[in-house]
């Protein structure tokens, strides 16, 4: 079976790994990065080209701007095979203010907000919430449109950064969780929960970014609050909206239970690099079936043990990052049991250089989270680029709950 993968970064990277792992599988990716041809082969062309060019028995698609842009809609009509959602469900992710309107309108769990048109408009809403105060821009901003204001001087800062419609909104508390769930168009198969950590610097702090990291562990939502999850949020949007594909619903879970903060219509990056590492079903048939309608029933597997990424970004990032750096200490990395997934990173005639803000996600697993934690950074040690930075506290949450736990403490 011939499948390609649609991307170039590291979600698009776990993604071919885990497929090369299925016996009787060739892996193809367009346009693919240097880590992905080390297990398929990258093939150049829009994506219903490359599927056409290599014979596709099925394509996934891992970014958001070709799904918003209605590549599912043109591969129906090709009559391939293909995982993800149509345009109409894609607006989902494409647009704030729907999603933001589309829950109210089904009474399903969100922040209370507001719409603008402008940021002048914004500017006399921010009364209404208090601060903080959440500003998001309306359309799609590669996971950095999200504007966490403390006070009001930076409320105004930000608005100077916006142009045209946003969502102002009022600021959760709680535990935030990334939930992803594969959908058929009325069945879903929910994945294991994640936790991404967005802010660029320890502690939560500095800007948002594309995501520094993220880790999958059994114990960030107990049985409970999967079923709250599926029932309050996952089913309503998928038969209200006959969702195909990944449905992202990122999470606040409040003393009051789950709310939505967003939908993203794929799977998360970095959250797919851990729910690889940690996925013990074969991940074909279950996208196959979920290009078929014949979800129903299904159930994946996952190692006991938890996951972790850490993210290694160039300098700059989030804002304007360096590129061109040479890479050292990958292969030494993958000897500590960790696996390196390749996400801005080129190949040139010196070797692996940097080529985008997010370079490398590091990710391990372990038979514990303390453990996978060890195991992941110390593969990043290993690891060099000028400019390299990254978050020495990816996990920490958890791991602090686990050594609780330990502790005879009870943290739920």
């Amino acid at each position: 079976m011939k499948i390609l993968v649609v991307g170039s970064g590291g979600r698009e990277h776990a993604l071919a790994w885990k497929l090369a792992h299925s016996p009787g599988v060739e892996v193809f990716a367009a346009p693919g990065n240097p880590g992905v041809a080390r297990v398929g082969s990258c093939v150049p062309g829009t994506p219903l080209e490359a599927a056409q060019a290599v014979g596709a028995d099925l394509t996934v698609v891992g970014p958001e701007v070709p799904l918003v842009a209605g590549v599912v809609d043109e591969f129906r009509a090709h009559g391939s095979h293909i995982v993800g959602p149509d345009r109409n469900a894609a607006r989902l992710e494409g647009s704030k203010i729907f999603a933001k309107n589309f829950l109210s309108q089904r009474k399903i769990p969100t922040a209370e907000f507001v719409t603008a048109d402008n940021p002048a408009e914004a500017r006399k809403a921010l009364d209404r919430f208090g601060f903080p105060v959440v500003l998001k821009a309306d359309g799609l901003a590669a996971g950095k449109g999200v504007i966490i204001a403390r006070d009001r001087a930076q409320a105004d800062a930000a608005l100077a950064s916006f142009a045209g419609r946003l969502v102002i909104e009022e600021f959760l508390r709680g535990s935030e969780v990334s939930f992803i769930a594969l959908c058929d168009g009325k069945n879903v198969v929910p994945l294991a929960a994640t936790q991404d950590h967005k802010a660029v610097f320890d502690g939560d702090q500095g800007p948002n970014t594309g995501g520094m990291g993220a880790y999958s562990d059994a114990a960030i939502l107990s049985e409970a609050e999967t079923r709250k999850v599926m029932e309050q949020v996952i089913y309503p949007t998928v038969e209200a909206t006959g969702f195909t594909g990944f449905l992202y619903a990122g999470l606040m879970m409040t003393s009051a239970g789950p709310k939505v903060l967003e939908f993203n219509v794929r799977l998360g990056d970095p959250e797919t690099q851990p729910l690889m590492h940690r996925m013990v079903s074969d991940l074909v048939p279950v996208l196959l079936a979920a290009t078929t309608g014949e979800l129903q029933g299904v159930k994946l597997e996952w190692r006991a043990g938890p996951s972790v990424c850490v993210v290694l970004a160039s300098g700059g990032y989030p804002g304007s990052s360096e590129t061109g750096k040479l890479i050292s200490g990958i292969e030494a990395a993958e000897t500590t049991g960790a696996t390196v997934f390749h996400a801005g990173t080129r190949e040139t005639a010196r070797g692996i250089e940097t080529a985008g803000g997010r370079v490398l996600g590091v990710t391990a697993s372990g038979a514990d989270l303390p453990a996978a934690i060890e195991r992941a950074y110390a593969a990043v040690r290993e690891i060099r680029f000028d400019g390299m930075h990254y978050r020495t506290d990816i996990g920490r949450r958890g791991r602090e709950r686990h050594e609780q736990n330990a502790g005879g403490a009870h943290t739920r």
